[in-house]
């Protein structure tokens, strides 16, 4: 994806004039602004989707080397979540070290085996980051992705900042336990059933889409229970315009407790929307598309147990949802 030959998971890559790369996960390109500029603006409508956008939760990198060590030149700074993930290095599909990533500009070296091993770097699921080198004082080779590329579209429960680290939100176990190749479109706060996630999810390639859908929209207070079903089946449909026969899953708002039965100010309830997710995707009758209703990934108890807010699971939360939602997101035979 991107031109890129060494890097996954992403829809666009930028190089600055100093050499640091930004990741996209929305191509800013469909935009008719000038981005640096505009995400100088934070008062202007949008600003949060593109700062999430260029987030690079899910983005990583393979090789096969029997180098010493490694060495990731990274810059980070605080993104409107004032959160910064670690780096994940693993080796042999284990987690070898977990890093964590200041502000401003650093090297990041790690010692690695010697011998011949499959290195993977997970860049962090949060905070505003720009890559400019990897080198090894050995020999390494850049591995493509492999695997059937799996494309999930959600929130922060999908984006998952409050994960243990980049390779353990629940996208990133699910699709290390199948063997697949994750683009992960987790966008903080931003799930609204944008036109453009709706076309960059469209013009990518994938054997399987999983849409988490609604969370966002109850917060958010985005659309009322008159136009949401349509919402719902519009994004869907310009996804399937893309995709004939590519299994589509939509999952439904996990648990809230705390924020059951409280309308929001469009006066729908979390239920409302599950209600209304749920008559937007089965109004197109669909057969390649199921449903999956979020109170069946999680109970309300577990939530109650595992969640660090009203809203956001905590580390093993993640964990738990991965565990739960992998046996139900299958490739046809």
């Amino acid at each position: 994806m991107g031109g890129d030959p060494l890097w996954t998971g992403y829809r666009h890559r930028a190089v600055d004039p100093d050499g640091w790369t930004t990741f996209w996960r929305l191509d800013p390109r469909e935009q008719p602004f000038e981005l640096h500029d505009w995400l100088g603006r934070p008062d202007r409508p949008g600003h949060r989707l593109w700062s999430r956008a260029a987030t690079p939760a899910g983005v990583r990198a393979t090789w096969r080397t029997s180098a010493a060590s490694v060495r990731l030149e990274i810059r980070a700074a605080l993104d409107i979540y004032q959160e910064i993930a670690p780096v994940d290095f693993l080796v042999g599909g284990e987690l070898h070290r977990r890093c964590p990533v200041e502000p401003g500009e650093q090297v990041i070296a790690v010692e690695l085996p010697g011998t011949s091993v499959e290195l993977e770097i997970w860049l962090p699921q949060g905070g505003a980051i720009g890559v400019r080198d990897v080198s090894f004082d050995g020999e390494a080779e850049p591995l493509p992705p492999i695997g059937p590329r799996w494309i999930t579209y959600g929130s922060s429960i999908t984006q998952c900042t409050g994960a243990y680290g980049p390779s353990e939100t629940w996208p990133a176990l699910v699709a290390r336990r199948h063997g697949w190749d994750l683009v992960g479109l987790g966008l903080g706060g931003e799930c609204h059933l944008d036109p453009i996630a709706a076309r960059t999810i469209r013009d990518t390639p994938a054997r399987l889409i999983s849409l988490c859908l609604g969370i966002n929209i109850y917060g958010g207070e985005t659309f009322s229970g008159r136009t949401l079903p349509g919402q719902v089946e519009s994004f869907v449909s310009t996804v399937r315009d893309g995709h004939p026969h590519t299994p589509i899953v939509v999952i439904t708002p996990l648990p809230a407790p705390n924020l059951e039965g409280k309308p929001n100010a469009v006066g729908l309830t979390l239920d409302d929307i599950r209600g209304c997710v749920e008559l937007g995707a089965r109004t197109l009758r669909d057969p390649d598309l199921q449903l999956i209703d979020g109170r069946t990934v999680l109970s309300t108890e577990e939530a109650q147990r595992l969640y660090a807010d009203d809203l956001h699971p905590g580390p093993d939360g993640y964990r738990l949802i991965a565990d739960r939602l992998a046996p139900r997101l299958t490739l046809p035979l």
